[in-house]
């Protein structure tokens, strides 16, 4: 996963030709916490089909405005800048794979 110190905009990174998922959390968020595990076992399952970064709503609470980011943890996927998926809250990494899958093939 990347960090939110990407070097790269923001919004080219979600302008990515393949899926990006932003994990919008907040560091005092406890199922934020429970969500960094649950990424990481996407990300090795899924590898290179998908990028994983994380966006913390504190630091970037301009990003946050821009899309609604009413609670945290708050999942989005973007691919070539739009919006294709967007979930709120802890899911299982199995069934987050699945939620995805329609989008990374």
């Amino acid at each position: 996963m990347e960090a939110t110190t990407n070097p790269k905009p923001f919004g080219e990174l979600i302008s990515s030709s393949h899926p990006v998922l932003v994990d919008f959390f907040a560091v005092w968020c406890g199922p934020c916490k429970m969500m960094k595990p649950i990424l990481h076992e996407l990300k090795s399952k899924v590898g290179p089909q998908l990028t994983v970064i994380q966006i913390d709503v504190d630091k970037s609470p301009a990003i946050a405005d821009r899309y609604q980011i009413q609670g945290v943890p708050t999942l989005m996927l973007f691919k070539g800048g739009k919006v294709l998926w967007r979930q709120s809250g802890v899911m299982p990494a199995a069934q987050l794979q699945e939620a995805l899958q329609p989008f990374l093939a």
